[in-house]
């Protein structure tokens, strides 16, 4: 079975699917940037998630199976 995947702790195929859908995947992006603690990384996801880090978290998700983590701060 597929392991867990960064969006909650769900399956990745969960996962994957909420990454396609572009609304769901700027809120999930952005709550899980802000339970990770990292409040400017989930502020600038509420700005500019709706873009370009849409498509970065799609291929991120496809790729290595974590959403892109462009700032750890």
């Amino acid at each position: 079975m597929a392991g867990k995947s960064d969006y909650f702790g769900l399956s990745y195929v969960v996962s994957l699917i909420l990454a396609i859908i572009p609304v769901t995947s700027f809120i999930c992006g952005a709550v899980t940037r802000i339970m990770e603690g990292k409040i400017v990384a989930g502020l600038l996801r509420i700005l500019f998630g709706w873009n370009i880090i849409w498509l970065c978290d799609l291929v991120c998700m496809i790729v290595n199976k974590k959403i892109l983590r462009l700032l750890n701060v």
